[in-house]
Parts: C-alpha cells; sequence; structure tokens
C-alpha cells in the first residue's frame, strides 16, 4: 500500500530533463529597487555569481543565504537553485506554448532564465538580461 508521502511525491514530480551543455556568454544583473546586488555570468558551460561594489558598500541589505561571502566570485557547473528557481515547470502547457512559438529549447538554461527569470515570487529581486 503506498504511503501517503510517495502519493505526494508523484503529484509532485520536478521536471526530469537532461541540462545540455551551453557555449556562450551570458550577462544577468541581480537588482533590488535601483541597487545591484551583484552579477550572474554564464560562460562556456559555467556560471559564476559575485557582488557588485554598490552592495558591498552598503549597510541596508545582508547578503543572500545562497552566497554569505561578499568578497568570493562563487562558481558552478549547474545553474544555482536561488536562479534556477526562476524558470517556472516545463510541462506546463503555457509554458510549452511559449517556447514552441519563440523557438526555445527546454534544455538550454541561459535562454529559459532570459525568458522567464525576470521576476520570480520566492524573492523581491529582479534579473535583468544584459547580455
Amino acid at each position: 500500500m503506498p504511503t501517503i508521502i510517495s502519493k505526494f511525491k508523484s503529484l509532485w514530480k520536478t521536471d526530469e530533463r537532461e541540462i545540455v551543455p551551453v557555449e556562450g556568454k551570458a550577462l544577468f544583473s541581480l537588482v533590488y529597487k535601483d541597487l545591484e546586488i551583484g552579477t550572474l555570468m554564464f560562460e562556456d558551460g559555467t556560471w559564476a555569481f559575485q557582488y557588485s561594489a554598490a552592495f558591498k558598500n552598503q549597510t541596508e541589505l545582508k547578503p543572500l543565504v545562497d552566497f554569505p561571502n561578499l568578497e568570493k566570485v562563487y562558481s558552478f557547473h549547474e545553474l544555482p537553485p536561488f536562479f534556477a528557481h526562476r524558470i517556472p515547470g516545463l510541462g506546463q502547457p503555457k509554458v510549452q506554448k511559449i517556447l514552441s512559438k519563440e523557438n526555445i529549447s527546454e534544455d538550454n538554461e541561459v535562454d529559459l532564465l532570459k525568458r522567464f527569470g525576470k521576476l520570480s515570487i520566492a524573492n523581491p529581486f529582479r534579473l535583468i538580461v544584459n547580455q
């Protein structure tokens, strides 16, 4: 007999997709109100996040939980969860329609983030595509 937890898990399956390595470059700015928090960069398969000088020089906002060290350049081979949560579930019919209409591959996190990442219900920050 299936447990309640296993039933719940089956209802909330995440997208089972393989991320294909993407070549190229992308640059995003993470912004709160008029303050640039930092930049998210992608270059030839590697993601990097670092705080801006403006953020380091202010005292009102604390560092992001996922990125506690203001001086560190964080490097990842996968899009960090803080940013990945900005991409909606790709199985949604509305999302599928957008992907098809705009010819966006489900496997290309850079393009998905560019298309869907500007706003998130999970936090008040905006993500601006710079490149």
